[in-house]
């Protein structure tokens, strides 16, 4: 009986080799077919609504000046490309400094934090406080003081640096307690830890972090715009906004509207490729399932 039924085990095996690279090639085939649509579907959507905003307008014959429709917003974003450049130019500068300072000012407060209860204690009420007061209200008064560019560098950090504080400071302190524990045993120091151990482990929430921060400084520079706008000091997209309101040049108000949505999306797609490209490699939420 052995003997009769040895023969047959490696044409199981062999016939099992297909059987796993169909079901292999199904799940590839899903994968892409997902991803397809992921991409497909929100463009198919925002091309439709597109398409109806311009036969509503064309076909109810609205006024320009009232509502213009999409072909007329991106024939006046070429049109006037000379000076919403220079404006989208004068906001991204404003919004990449607030957010590189945000950057330095979060992390390094963070790990002062972890390393010291004390200076938790001093510090990190005023950081609640600096997040939770609305940035219009700060505007006007920061603007008696400073110029319009200090002043609107100062706002976008404010709403730009409590996300970066507040995700680095729980990654640090959510490192592995039994990890803690054996670098203690092994003599490790304070600084070794944090290198080590607590950095690593805090990277994917501060990567979390930054991606809010990203959109938070964009914000935070249009909304300090539109106060030194508003004092006639201004210069970026918002202060653009302003001016063509006031001109009733509804048109260009859209394409600097536009302007400042198209880069609040390429800054998080930006971000959100750059945390893939440091995680995926050995964090669990950018490595690609098995099954």
């Amino acid at each position: 009986m052995s003997a009769a039924a040895e023969p047959d085990a490696p044409v199981a095996a062999q016939g099992s080799e297909p059987v796993a690279t169909g079901a292999l090639n199904l799940r590839e085939r899903a994968a892409q077919r997902d991803r397809v649509v992921r991409i497909v579907l929100p463009l198919v959507i925002l091309a439709s609504a597109v398409l109806a905003w311009e036969v509503v307008v064309q076909v109810n014959e609205i006024r320009h000046f009232v509502l213009p429709s999409p072909s007329l917003i991106a024939v006046t974003m070429v049109k006037d490309w000379s000076i919403l450049s220079v404006a989208l130019g004068k906001t991204l500068s404003i919004t990449f400094a607030a957010l590189a300072v945000a950057v330095i000012g979060g992390v390094g407060l963070a790990i002062l934090i972890t390393m010291s209860k004390w200076i938790e204690l001093s510090f990190f009420p005023f950081a609640v406080i600096l997040q939770v007061t609305p940035i219009i209200a700060i505007a006007p008064l920061i603007l008696i003081h400073l110029d319009s560019t200090p002043t609107m560098l100062i706002c976008a950090w404010i709403v730009a640096f409590f996300p970066i504080l507040s995700n680095t400071t729980l990654g640090l302190n959510s490192a592995d307690h039994n990890l803690r524990n054996l670098f203690e045993l092994y003599g490790a120091t304070r600084w070794q830890t944090l290198r080590y151990l607590r950095l690593p482990a805090a990277m994917p929430y501060f990567l979390g972090g930054l991606r809010i921060a990203g959109g938070l400084a964009l914000i935070g520079a249009i909304v300090a715009e539109f106060a030194a706008g508003s004092a006639g000091r201004g210069a970026g997209l918002a202060y653009r906004i302003l001016e063509s309101s006031y001109r009733l040049n509804v048109p260009r108000m859209f394409a600097a509207l536009l302007l400042i949505s198209i880069t609040g999306i390429l800054i998080f797609l930006v971000l959100s490729l750059l945390s893939h490209l440091l995680l995926r490699k050995w964090h669990e939420s950018a490595l690609k399932r098995e099954n």
